[in-house]
């Protein structure tokens, strides 16, 4: 199970990838950015996990011994890690859309031509 996701979260990391480096349209390109970021976020989740593990909240009296705890770090920096991706998109989104309205185009070599 957790081989599962670690291979999904390679291939999402390296989509997003083949996306940013090898597509003209900015659109495609951010929503590569995207894809880069919850593949980070699958595999900082998936390290976290451990089986049999449980949440870290416990009454003393159901604290036994050998009992496993799930890291509740990777799981809180995911959440930071989801915040701050939908920032970044929303940001580079309104970028294209000015780009767009200036240029009138959102193919990136269109754009670099334009520049000089």
């Amino acid at each position: 199970m957790m081989l599962a996701n670690y291979c999904v979260s390679i291939f999402l990391i390296v989509l997003g990838l083949y996306a940013v480096a090898n597509k003209h349209n900015m659109i495609k390109i951010v929503l590569g950015m995207g894809i880069v970021d919850y593949g980070v976020n699958l595999l900082i989740v998936s390290i976290g996990f451990g089986p049999g593990g449980t949440a870290p909240l416990f009454v003393i009296s159901e604290l036994m011994k050998g009992a496993y705890f799930v890291d509740p770090v990777p799981q809180a920096l995911t959440l930071t890690s989801i915040v701050i991706g939908a920032c970044v998109d929303a940001m580079a989104l309104s970028l294209v859309i000015k780009i767009y309205r200036k240029y009138h185009t959102i193919d990136s070599t269109e754009v670099r031509r334009l520049n000089g």
